[in-house]
């Protein structure tokens, strides 16, 4: 295990339920805004709330297939990598993320 993995810090941020699956909630952390998204299967994702070609809230985007279009550039983004895909390149950090019975933690 690298240095990285065993400093995180693993906050509670709330329930399974309070992410609508296909959607996403933000959590303010410092001066960054990060987006944890729920797929169908209730995966979690968290990602930068902000798109790399324009910072276009990635939150508010629509969530399909692993990905998040950005609701501004229509950019769509992978949610496990935070990659830009097909001919787009750019990318936004990504987080860790767990469930833990139905509670939800963020690695920081």
């Amino acid at each position: 295990m690298n240095a990285t993995a065993t400093s995180l810090t693993w906050v509670a941020i709330g329930p399974l339920s309070a992410i609508p699956r296909l959607g996403a909630r933000c959590v303010i952390k410092g001066d960054t805004s990060i987006a944890v998204f729920r797929l169908n299967d209730d995966r979690l994702f968290a990602l930068e709330d902000r798109c790399p070609n324009d910072n276009g809230p990635l939150s508010q985007g629509i969530v399909h297939d692993g990905l998040v279009t950005c609701p501004i550039c229509n950019w769509v983004i992978s949610l496990e990598t935070g990659a830009a895909q097909g001919a787009d390149q750019g990318q936004t950090a990504t987080f860790p993320v767990k469930l833990d019975d139905e509670t939800i933690y963020l690695g920081v």
